[in-house]
């Protein structure tokens, strides 16, 4: 008998020279190691959900959201605060060349930069290893992206008047207003209605004018001679309108 004769070799003897099919194995012989997907498998999962939406749920009702005063489009002194995962770029458009004329630049290319060389980072480094210190280009590009939206989301918390911004939120008292009233009228055409609102509820830049105790003579004084933060003439009505408007502001009462 010759050598070889009758034998099948391969390159490499630990693959075997017949290719056997690739037949999944039977997990039945492996008793309690496997469960039917349905409804062993299921039915676990879905319990675990619904544990987590129960306690989401309590949550929400314990500490529900922080609703403020009904929005005022005419109090332009409101300052706006975007919720807590989009402060980095609130604090961007907070700096010279990214806001005012250079919003485009703050709004749109500034993060559609960052976001780009984060999505392009794996077409760039297409290297085999794993470790974070063999792959330099997409490690240092993600702790930079990192650094800088911990930065600025501390720089705009800290930053932030808080106080201001608590009572500028606070829900008050309606009042019932005659928007046809001469003195309404009068309140609007003095531009009142930017720091004091439509409503006289104020806001950042003005107080309530709702349930002032004033009589309309201190309210025409305050109107002439300012006080607190309204500087002096601000009023530029004629005597008669004055009077119109202070009666109609000490009159003002909530519901």
């Amino acid at each position: 008998m010759h050598r070889g004769k009758g034998m099948k070799f391969v390159g490499d003897s630990r693959v075997p020279a017949e290719r056997k099919p690739n037949i999944p194995k039977d997990y039945s012989e492996f008793p309690g190691k496997t469960e039917a997907f349905w409804p062993n498998f299921l039915l676990k999962e879905w319990l675990v959900g619904a544990v987590f939406l129960i306690g989401y749920l309590c949550l929400t009702v314990a500490h529900p959201s922080p609703l403020e005063r009904v929005a005022d489009p005419t109090d332009t002194g409101y300052i706006p605060l975007p919720d807590w995962y989009f402060l980095f770029l609130y604090q961007l458009l907070k700096y010279t060349y990214a806001a005012g004329p250079y919003t485009v630049i703050g709004a749109f290319i500034m993060p559609g930069l960052a976001f780009g060389a984060l999505l392009l980072a794996p077409f760039i480094d297409r290297g085999p290893e794993r470790k974070p210190s063999k792959r330099p280009v997409a490690v240092g590009m993600m702790l930079l992206a990192v650094a800088a939206t911990i930065f600025l989301t501390w720089e705009s918390v800290a930053t932030h008047d808080w106080e201001a911004a608590a009572e500028q939120g606070k829900i008050k008292a309606e009042a019932e207003i005659d928007k046809e009233s001469e003195g309404y009228k009068i309140f609007t055409e003095q531009t009142c209605v930017s720091c004091h609102g439509d409503n006289l509820a104020g806001g950042a830049a003005g107080p309530s004018l709702v349930d002032t105790g004033l009589s309309p003579e201190e309210v025409a004084k305050i109107a002439k001679e300012g006080q607190g933060g309204m500087p002096a003439g601000i009023f530029k009505g004629t005597d008669e309108e004055l009077k119109v408007l202070s009666e109609f502001v000490s009159s003002v009462t909530a519901k």
